[in-house]
């Protein structure tokens, strides 16, 4: 599967968006009329240093994004999921079809506008360490004034404050072990903290007049890390939400991930939510415990067809007795030991063994479970291949679900 991602405020700069205004003319000048001044001198140009100021920044980047997701229609394969960094989530919408081009420029420029008015803060980047330290440093050095405000990666969170606070606070992080930087962000204010609440109820006021209609494709929310619902007014108060509220990007990239997306395209020329992802996908998970990887199949795949969900939270070390099993349950707990894992077994084996946890110390003394538990090895030409994005094209192109050329297209597109 493939999730499309829109990149937010941060990544704009002079010459954006060069190759594509005019490969899509017709959308430049929807932007211009909405927002009375050319869009293209704006982004290519950058008089009077304007794409630094909040309230041009953001429309830029909706208009440039929007020109991306014209040539991704056209270049692509189509996602089964969309999401946006902050800012980015209305691109993300518009792509879904939650609203039409103008209607979202709309909604940016006076978004923009809303958050700019909001003067006295800033942000900065924490790299290198994990959330629970970020508080605890927070805490020690009582910056209540200062919150979390972008969950961008296992090890790289966004802080939003005064800016005395985060000054004050900046040598505090520089002595914590592990940390690798604390690193200004190009924007103007506090976003994504309690002090946006003025904008956020006013920019409510403005959605409320908004009509928004059915996602085509499921949309990550920022502030839950989950799909948007099919309420109209939910979306509403998300997006308001969204303002005032951290931006959860990890928990998105996670559901994306758990949902079974393999192959997720920045549509843009940055690569920041590029390397976020690769951050978050490619985190360590614990090491496996085969006991403990044990006792869980016993209880799912063994117990569970036999007493129920009761199965799933049955101690490990409670006897089969409490359950009131009789001799005809331990003959087909047997069996279903011997079809599920592989590994043959007697009824008065179970009944010797009559816990979870002592089966499993049983049956991780027979060579033959490691044999049956091992995974295969995936086809020798999908092995050859480290990227998933890659291994996944192929696949829809072995199928026919992709032709030679598309395929070739689309991974040219990821290099």
């Amino acid at each position: 599967m493939r999730a499309h991602v829109f990149p937010g405020q941060g990544i704009q700069k002079k010459g954006m968006g060069r190759s594509l205004f005019g490969r899509f003319p017709d959308l430049r000048c929807r932007a211009d009329r909405v927002l009375g001044y050319s869009i293209e001198e704006l982004c290519l140009e950058n008089p009077e240093r304007r794409l630094s100021e909040t309230a041009y920044a953001q429309p830029a980047i909706y208009v440039v994004n929007a020109l991306h997701w014209s040539a991704a229609q056209e270049d692509l394969p189509p996602a089964d999921f969309f999401a946006g960094h902050s800012l980015g989530e209305y691109s993300a919408l518009f792509a879904a079809g939650a609203f039409d081009f103008e209607t979202g420029l709309t909604l940016v420029q006076r978004r923009a506008e809303l958050m700019s008015q909001v003067s006295g803060g800033a942000m900065a980047a924490v790299v290198g360490v994990c959330e629970q330290i970020v508080e605890q440093t927070l805490k020690q050095h009582d910056a209540t004034g200062v919150v979390i405000a972008n969950y961008n990666a296992p090890e790289q969170f966004v802080l939003s404050g005064s800016h005395e606070e985060l000054a004050r606070i900046k040598s505090a992080f520089e002595e914590v072990e592990g940390v690798r930087g604390f690193v200004p962000v190009r924007v103007s204010g506090p976003f994504h903290s309690p002090a946006m609440a003025p904008a956020a109820a006013r920019f409510r006021d403005l959605l409320a007049s908004v009509d928004l209609g059915e996602l085509r494709t499921p949309v990550i929310s920022n502030v839950t890390g989950r799909p948007f619902g099919p309420d109209a007014q939910e979306v509403r108060e998300l997006l308001a939400e969204q303002i005032a509220n951290p931006v959860r990007w990890t928990d998105c990239i996670r559901y994306l991930r758990d949902a079974g997306v393999s192959v997720f395209t920045e549509l843009g020329e940055s690569k920041v939510l590029t390397s976020l992802i690769d951050r978050i996908t490619t985190v360590q998970e614990p090491a496996s415990d085969p006991r403990r990887d044990l006792v869980e199949r016993i209880k799912r795949e063994v117990l569970r067809p036999e007493i129920g969900d009761e199965a799933l939270g049955f101690d490990e070390d409670a006897s089969f007795r409490q359950l009131g099993l009789n001799s005809i349950i331990y003959v087909r707990l047997a069996r279903r030991v011997g079809t599920v894992l592989g590994v043959p077994i007697k009824p008065d084996v179970i009944f010797q063994h009559r816990s979870c946890a002592a089966l499993a110390d049983y049956l991780l003394t027979r060579d033959d479970i490691a044999r049956a538990a091992a995974p295969e090895d995936p086809p020798a030409p999908l092995r050859e291949y480290q990227d998933e994005r890659v291994t996944a094209l192929l696949r829809d192109c072995a199928d026919g679900t992709l032709s030679v050329d598309r395929t070739i297209e689309a991974i040219r597109a990821l290099v």
